[in-house]
């Protein structure tokens, strides 16, 4: 008998500022007010995704020495907007991406904690780090870790968190009228908690929420932070969504997690992807030339290069071939905000020009094909064949979504692709569970051994 397909597991990301959004269509709508979150969020619970996410953004990104025009269209806080968010949708899980850097235990899992109960148990954390001494100096203690050290302070904030939100035994409250008594005798432990990053002694304040500890989502791809997701992570957020990448990051990653105690289905991998459909696998590809050409203005194109280069090439014709000269190796970066691309950019150079010299590229049209995000784009027949192909072909468990318009930018995918995955029995008709958890197949976080 053969193994039943696997589910195909999927997020909505909002799709936020950057040089994936296209904020000069006319049908783009607000990156602040509610109205977008919402509708946003409500389509992908019209189509039974998983979840919905959140980026963050920290600081506001300077280009040579200018805020970046699409950072000003907004940058609103993630916890309100998913709190907000909890009151509007029944269902759908709501995944925020906050830093371990510049935050606190105590904080943070008291405001997870709450969204948990606020929303029934559909929260998330994506846990971020940063060494980033720009977005840093927004903060008390500025851009002060190390690189190597971003994920060492992670792994302590993430195990003082689920300290705090086991602290509070599963049945504390007896709420006994008749004895006065609404919670149990020793039904609240205090945390003690001393360590080389933290060093807290806290009574939480919230009760353990319905899903016990919320999902935690990792986004990181360095060999640190693939042993971070394997050791703590419900899932991973990654760029790797090409077939045969994707299956190497799979198996490496889905490798890593039996020193740890865990099998493979506790950790959800999922790239993430944008789409563009059509009638005809033709129109499609047409209506993704004209998407990729708004998203990449000839200005954004060259500063896109200056990203790599580390130095000033305003001079050069984005319809032109690559600049003469090499990248600043040494360079402080000329985007702030923003990690160069990699960090030797003179291989990355050497790459970019091969390939552009291969197939006959212009600076514009190199930034285009080399810069964009994996991007599913056919017709939703196609579309919904690939999809799964990737996840019955391990390459992923599943992907985070996002269209290039905000809010409507989901809207047809739900309404065309969903219907195609659904026919394949490899996608729910109805939510089966209340919890994110039930969603993702992880069940509930077992409370800690006090």
């Amino acid at each position: 008998m053969s193994e039943p397909a696997k589910q195909v597991h999927l997020g909505a990301a909002f799709p936020g500022v950057n040089n994936h959004t296209v904020w000069s269509d006319p049908r783009s709508g607000s990156q602040i007010d509610f109205s977008s979150f919402r509708h946003l969020a409500r389509t992908a619970e019209r189509g039974k995704f998983d979840f919905f996410f959140l980026a963050e953004g920290l600081r506001l990104r300077e280009h040579r020495g200018k805020i970046f025009d699409l950072d000003v269209v907004g940058r609103p806080d993630t916890l309100p907007v998913l709190s907000a968010l909890a009151a509007v949708t029944d269902h759908i899980g709501l995944a925020g991406t906050v830093n371990a850097t510049f935050n606190e235990p105590f904080e943070l899992a008291r405001q997870f904690a709450t969204l948990d109960h606020l929303s029934g148990g559909r929260s998330a954390w994506n846990v971020v780090t940063s060494s980033d001494a720009f977005t840093g100096a927004n903060f008390r203690r500025g851009g002060f870790l190390d690189r190597a050290d971003r994920y060492t302070r992670a792994a302590e904030f993430v195990e003082v968190a689920r300290e705090l939100w086991d602290a509070w035994a599963p049945d504390a409250v007896a709420a006994d009228i008749a004895a006065g008594v609404f919670v149990k005798d020793g039904a609240i432990a205090e945390v003690r908690h001393r360590g080389r990053q933290f060093d807290i002694a806290a009574r939480p304040t919230v009760p353990r929420g319905p899903q016990g500890h919320p999902v935690l989502i990792q986004a990181g791809n360095s060999g640190d932070g693939r042993e971070f997701a394997a050791a703590t992570a419900d899932a991973i957020y990654t760029i790797h969504a090409e077939l045969a990448a994707g299956q190497s990051f799979y198996a490496d990653v889905k490798g890593r997690l039996a020193k740890y105690g865990r099998a493979p289905g506790h950790l959800k991998i999922l790239p993430q992807a944008t789409f563009v459909l059509g009638d005809t696998e033709e129109e499609a590809r047409e209506r993704a030339r004209h998407i990729r050409l708004q998203q990449v203005s000839p200005q954004g194109a060259i500063a896109q290069l200056e990203q790599v280069w580390g130095r000033d090439l305003s001079g050069y014709d984005p319809d032109g071939p690559l600049p003469d000269v090499e990248p600043l190796a040494d360079a402080v970066g000329i985007t702030r905000g923003r990690a160069r691309h990699q960090h030797d950019p003179l291989a990355v150079a050497r790459h970019w020009r091969e390939v552009a010299e291969a197939r006959k590229l212009s600076i514009r049209g190199l930034v285009i094909e080399l810069t964009g995000r994996h991007a599913f784009v056919g017709t939703p027949v196609q579309v919904a064949e690939e999809i799964n192909t990737h996840v019955q072909g391990d390459a992923c468990d599943g992907f985070i979504i996002s269209g290039h318009l905000t809010p409507t930018g989901l809207d047809e995918f739900v309404d065309t692709v969903i219907p195609e995955l659904q026919e394949r029995g490899v996608f729910r008709s109805e939510y089966h569970g209340t919890t994110l958890r039930d969603h993702l197949g992880l069940g509930p976080a077992p409370a800690s051994v006090r």
